[in-house]
């Protein structure tokens, strides 16, 4: 893995090869959520990924944070990495989201949205966001504002998540240390809590943005996604019925169900990472 900084924004490059994949991670994740991946990708392969402002060793970089600012980005990674009109473009989660946002701005030779990037149904217009967004993240945000003794503790914590109970790996484990700040006794998640409750309330009221969106990449996408959720629940964040719905409505959209995986072991199991590696550069 080779790193720099891009004005700021943390990148990494996994491989050699010269084509592409420009990859983005969920909403409280780092570019780590990638590593498992990129290693199953073949030799003529790389994937550039980077840690989104506010998260990551990007934590640093100022709002307004938003979906559309973090697309920006990403169009600035790929210009810098010199991605051309061939390169694939991936995101996790609200990676995904991104992605969609970034690839209906210019051309990519591919789109996949893993377990993310369909719009929701728009919100009732006395719903709680705030409450709404600490229900569905759950875990991943509560962390956000608790220390940690040290980073064995901070790996217990995710060892007990639902989502990783007999899933653990050595690239799971890789991608929490990564995610660490802070001095002995206080340890603490990089991501950002205000960039992530922003982030959250952006994919919640603008479902219409995010849905012309979808419709206007040109690029073949692939939506890839998990049958279970974000506590291994047996319901996906991606119901059979709006994926149904929204393929029905982008001709261009191929839908596929990556079976006996959750939201994050999608990115982490070895079948699955190998299935999406694969997706990534059929």
């Amino acid at each position: 893995m080779k790193e720099e900084d891009v004005e700021g924004l943390r990148i990494a490059t996994f491989g050699t090869g010269p084509k592409l994949v420009i990859a983005v991670h969920g909403i409280t994740a780092s570019l780590m959520a990638w590593q498992a991946v990129a290693r199953r990708l073949p030799k003529d392969w790389s994937l550039v990924a980077m840690d989104l402002r506010g998260r990551g060793h990007s934590r640093d970089l100022p709002g307004p944070y938003g979906l559309p600012k973090h697309a920006a980005d990403v169009l600035r990674v790929a210009e810098h990495v010199g991605a051309g009109p061939d390169a694939v473009l991936a995101g996790h989660s609200m990676g995904a989201y991104v992605a969609v946002l970034a690839g209906a701005r210019r051309r990519f030779g591919k789109v996949v949205l893993v377990d993310g990037g369909l719009p929701f149904p728009p919100l009732p217009p006395d719903t709680d966001v705030d409450a709404r967004i600490e229900a569905a993240l759950g875990p991943a945000i509560a962390r956000l504002s608790q220390t940690f003794a040290t980073a064995d503790d901070y790996v217990a914590f995710f060892q007990a998540h639902p989502a990783f109970a007999g899933q653990w790996t050595p690239e799971v484990e890789e991608y929490v240390r990564y995610d660490l700040m802070g001095p002995s006794g206080a340890l603490r998640s990089r991501a950002v809590g205000q960039a992530v409750r922003e982030d959250g309330r952006w994919m919640q009221v603008n479902s219409e943005i995010i849905g012309g969106a979808l419709a206007a990449i040109e690029a073949p996408t692939t939506l890839l996604r998990a049958p279970r959720g974000l506590l291994n629940q047996d319901v996906g964040m991606l119901p059979d019925e709006l994926a149904a719905a929204w393929s029905a409505r982008v001709p261009g959209l191929r839908d596929e169900l990556v079976p006996d995986c959750n939201h994050y072991t999608i990115l982490f199991d070895d079948r699955c990472a190998s299935l999406v590696a694969d997706r990534l550069t059929r």
